[in-house]
């Protein structure tokens, strides 16, 4: 197990290309076998794959994804609607647009202060698309985008959690070829009936003709009530399509 090197992010929606979670995050060895997926090759277009599913679109940074209906608690935000988190300086760490969240608003009585928009207001999931920079590779870049959220979203510098970023794995499918990674977090320091034990962090990297490399990211409560099961999660990614434009 080796600890995770620092490495160039790409987010030009903040201007930070430190990997955050790098103090934290240790590696683990490559899992066997490729992303799994039940939707249909090469979806596309403004229609959900999934019957009586709501789409979300990211003409910024080029995906599109479904997630459950409103009577699953799941709630699609405004497409330029920021979700952030700041550091020790208040400035983003990380920040996502075509945003999408679930079950919105289940702690508000544990509302995170270093978080900015609709972020950390007590949902236990949040989807979104990030990046648009062009330093390091798309596998470092699906690695830190996992990572980074892991460490942002659930205790940052205050409350450091425990990051496991698993190596970045090959993902074809739906029309994007890039790349996934998936970050464990074991949240520590954070006593609370509103603050799960532990979440997960999964990212899918592309890169476009112009060189810049973008990310879709779910993160994740695991181990509360309601919490995501795995099948859900990838029931979710496996909807993950580019825009036509």
């Amino acid at each position: 197990m080796g600890i995770v090197v620092a490495l160039s992010g790409c987010n030009d929606d903040t201007g930070e290309g430190k990997d955050k979670a790098a103090d934290t995050a240790e590696s683990k060895a490559p899992s066997d076998g490729s992303s799994k997926s039940s939707a249909p090759a090469d979806p596309s277009g403004d229609q959900p794959v999934v019957a009586g599913w709501q789409t979300q679109t990211s003409h910024k940074h080029h995906f599109r994804y479904d997630v459950p209906g409103k009577a699953k608690k799941w709630k699609v935000l405004g497409e330029d609607t920021a979700l952030s988190y700041t550091g020790e300086d208040g400035k983003p760490i990380v920040v996502m647009t075509g945003t999408a969240n679930y079950r919105e608003g289940g702690c508000p009585s544990s509302p995170n202060p270093k978080a900015v928009g609709e972020a950390g207001k007590g949902q236990l999931a949040t989807v979104g698309t990030t990046g648009g920079g062009t330093d390091g590779s798309l596998q470092e870049n699906a690695r830190n985008w996992a990572g980074n959220w892991g460490f942002a979203a659930y205790g940052g510098e205050d409350h450091k959690p425990k990051i496991k970023v698993g190596a970045a794995k090959p993902w074809k499918h739906g029309g994007i070829e890039g790349y996934t990674a998936t970050a464990k977090v074991t949240v520590t320091n954070r006593p609370g009936s509103c603050v799960p034990p532990e979440a997960v962090v999964h990212s899918i990297a592309q890169k476009l003709p112009d060189g810049t490399m973008h990310g879709w990211v779910i993160y994740a409560d695991q181990g509360a009530p309601n919490a995501l099961t795995e099948a859900e999660i990838e029931k979710i990614m496996s909807t993950v399509r580019p825009t036509e434009d």
